[in-house]
């Protein structure tokens, strides 16, 4: 998709959003360059929340921000995306950015809490050092569920590593091995499920949370494990 038409599908975008979700929005534009991730490569920001200093004599939550979608990281993920869904993505990342100048607006920092979980996977993807609590900060999608992104961990607290657990998922019952080398906080990467989600599936063993544990936590254990029927 060609600058223009980018430009031209972001102004059509943001006259849909209802005038009330506006409001404080100074404007919304889109810039030509790329914002690529200052560590991770192949990670892009695509769009930005900019907060503005208050106008003289504001009032509490007169907020004022600048949104900005970066044309350039699209055309980057798009190169290494087949059938990459441009409307899509730009809708997704426009909604964002003005949820967090809601946010800011309504002094909450659930979003913020959101984009600190995405960042702390990242790590655990990569291999690197993270929080083994950041999945917490995810969304909800069930009991001792969250979601991250597109990935997806299930928690499930144990007093001592267990050889197998029983798992029940999308309607069906499966044995999760557990590596003999195991150790708490444990990140399993499950696979062989029949209907995964968008991205990993994560079970993730640990110990009741403890005050006790904070003063001596352990780095985290990471293994892909597949699963086998219950």
């Amino acid at each position: 998709m060609r600058l223009t038409d980018f430009e031209a599908m972001v102004d059509r975008m943001a006259a849909e959003v209802p005038p009330e979700f506006l409001e404080g929005i100074v404007e919304i534009v889109v810039s030509p360059r790329a914002a690529p991730h200052p560590e991770r490569a192949g990670i892009f920001t695509l769009g930005e929340c900019v907060p503005l200093p208050a106008p003289a004599g504001a009032e509490l939550g007169e907020v004022q921000s600048r949104v900005i979608l970066y044309y350039g990281s699209f055309v980057a993920l798009a190169r290494d995306t087949p059938g990459f869904a441009w409307r899509e993505e730009a809708f997704e990342t426009l909604t964002h950015e003005l949820r967090h100048h809601l946010e800011w607006r309504a002094r909450t920092e659930d979003l913020e809490a959101l984009d600190w979980a995405a960042e702390q996977n990242y790590a655990r993807q990569d291999g690197e050092p993270f929080d083994p609590d950041f999945y917490r900060d995810g969304a909800p999608v069930g009991e001792a569920t969250w979601q991250v992104e597109d990935d997806v961990f299930i928690e499930h607290l144990v007093r001592g590593m267990p050889a197998t657990l029983p798992l029940h998922w999308a309607g069906r019952d499966y044995v999760v091995p557990i590596p003999a080398d195991a150790a708490l906080p444990a990140f399993l990467t499950l696979e062989g499920l029949e209907s995964p989600p968008p991205g990993q599936a994560v079970l993730v063993l640990r110990r009741k949370p403890s005050v006790l544990g904070l003063l001596r936590a352990a780095p985290a254990y990471r293994a892909a494990v597949q699963v086998g029927k219950g």
